[in-house]
């Protein structure tokens, strides 16, 4: 990832500014930046943990509505980091398509309370 965000970035300036001599280490740190910003592993990691946690809610007996509403807020802005950060039009697509499941997680745990 590191090198391609490098590779945009140098197009782009470029394109921008064909004139200007480029400092490549100033480009390369600019690419770093870029893709720490791009990095989804952390939300990942939380999604992961979060679907543990739904998994384990709906498969206990007592009711686990304001718990469930809780958790599907913390799956929603999960899945809105992860579209935000996405430079990449499938994760986009499955960020949005978890919202849409969170949306319907929301409406069970609402029936649940």
């Amino acid at each position: 990832a590191p090198a391609a965000a490098l590779d945009r970035i140098k197009q782009r300036l470029e394109g921008l500014a064909p004139d200007i001599k480029l400092d490549p280490q100033r480009v390369a740190q600019e690419a770093a930046m870029a893709a720490m910003r791009a990095d989804v592993a952390e939300e990942l990691e939380r999604l992961t943990a979060h679907a543990g946690e739904l998994r384990a809610l709906i498969t206990k007996p007592e009711p686990a509505g304001r718990r469930l509403d809780f958790l599907s807020q913390e799956l929603t802005r999960e899945a809105n980091t992860l579209c935000s950060k996405s430079a990449d039009l499938e994760l986009t697509r499955i960020g949005l398509d978890l919202k849409t499941v969170v949306d319907q997680i929301k409406e069970q745990a609402a029936n649940v309370e």
